[in-house]
């Protein structure tokens, strides 16, 4: 079963999410793709979600759905962190992972850091700030999610993941720096983890060559597994 994990305020009708849907349907490959609560088409306030809370919506519904089957996730910026919690949780049914723009631990490490003084204030007297975006209109981020987001992080340590693992990065990426790659790559204990870095690509990966590399990357993993 392969699963898709979008990112942060994306959601299952996204460019990424559609296009392997309908690989994976020409191929006979079982998909599920799922919006965590306050995304897309679930219902709950997106500034109520939290990782851990979008990391259990996931958990959730890969449960109930894929009926104990092999897993290989695939996660988007946010959705590369979510998996990479989620791929402990199922490490006995993980097969393989594949990462776009992984963003773990961007909470503490991307956006804390860099808090400009009108941001930190807007979190202390509203709890939340609408930081600038390229995609569309802002989402917040609040208080609750970065307070959380200290309880999931992953790169202060080994990542007890044995499993076949490739990360696509572009390196014209303007909100995950593709060096984080590398340093999630050092700190997995997989030895068949391989990066692939996009000179011209930006954080969404979604030119009609990005996506061609997303599913020639899929198709390689799952003919590595049948294999």
């Amino acid at each position: 079963m392969v699963v898709f994990l979008s990112g942060f305020a994306s959601d299952m009708s996204g460019t990424k999410a559609t296009l392997l849907h309908e690989a994976c349907k020409a191929a006979g490959q079982a998909y599920l793709r799922l919006d965590y609560s306050g995304h897309g088409q679930s219902g709950g306030d997106f500034a109520d979600g939290t990782i851990g809370a979008w990391t259990e919506d996931a958990a959730l519904i890969i449960t109930e759905v894929t009926a104990n089957k092999p897993l290989l996730l695939i996660g988007s910026s946010m959705g590369g962190w979510i998996s990479l919690l989620l791929a402990k949780r199922f490490s006995a049914r993980l097969t393989a992972l594949l990462l776009i723009a992984p963003a773990p631990d961007f909470a503490a490490d991307l956006i804390e850091p860099n808090l400009q003084p009108a941001q930190r204030e807007a979190l202390a007297t509203q709890g939340f700030f609408h930081p600038p975006s390229a995609y569309g209109p802002p989402a917040p981020i609040t208080q609750k999610l970065l307070d959380d987001s200290r309880h999931h992080l992953v790169l202060r340590a080994p990542i007890h993941i044995t499993v076949p693992v490739r990360i696509l990065h572009g390196m014209n990426d303007p909100d995950v720096p593709w060096q984080r790659s590398l340093i999630l790559a050092e700190r997995l204990e997989s030895e068949n983890v391989r990066l692939i870095f996009v000179k011209d690509g930006d954080h969404r990966l979604s030119r009609d060559q990005d996506l061609q590399l997303l599913t020639q990357t899929l198709a390689t993993l799952l003919a590595e597994d049948s294999s």
